[in-house]
């Protein structure tokens, strides 16, 4: 349900962008984004890192993009965000003590060391991949099409998580209570 949560910026950009034009659902998208994180620290008492993270992105390209008047700076937005991620990622597993994605799941999770590199590994190239396939659309598709992609790649996200986690599963080892 969080999830849900954190992408009703990204509906809302799409749905004022399909009603009006980029500069208009940038601007939504802006907004939205504040309103989630406020309304997540008003009932937490917190933002996550990543919701806080991703509105910040938002407001820096979106910003940049009324700013200049320039919808590159929105659509490299998601590029940027995957990139940073795989980079995060990456960077857990070379100079962390443990790759990041063992450390979100080892609580509900034991498997070996092996496993757990390999399911960050293979998110650091899903992310690179999907940074790819955005400037693609960027460069290549209608502002429209490249919106219309942004959208999808919020199920392509959820079932690349589904596939790690039933991969992950398979190798799981059983937890001690």
């Amino acid at each position: 349900m969080q999830a849900l949560y954190d992408f009703l910026p990204v509906v809302a950009f799409f749905v004022t962008l399909k009603l009006a034009d980029v500069y208009a659902a940038t601007a939504v998208l802006m907004l939205a984004a504040v309103v989630v994180a406020a309304l997540e620290w008003f009932k937490k008492r917190q933002v996550s890192p990543m919701l806080l993270f991703s509105t910040g992105l938002a407001l820096v390209f979106g910003g940049l993009t009324l700013y200049l008047h320039n919808e590159l700076f929105i659509k490299w937005k998601p590029t940027v965000l995957y990139a940073l991620l795989a980079l995060v990622l990456l960077a857990s597993q070379l100079f962390g003590g443990k790759p990041l994605i063992q450390k979100m799941l080892e609580e509900q999770l034991s498997t070996d060391a092996r496993t757990w590199r390999t399911v960050n590994l293979g998110w650091v190239l899903f992310f690179l991949a999907m940074a790819g396939v955005n400037l693609v659309f960027v460069y290549r598709f209608s502002t429209d099409a490249w919106a219309t992609w942004k959208i999808a790649a919020l199920g392509v996200i959820a079932l690349w998580a589904v596939a790690s986690s039933l991969w992950l599963a398979q190798r799981a080892h059983e937890t001690k209570p």
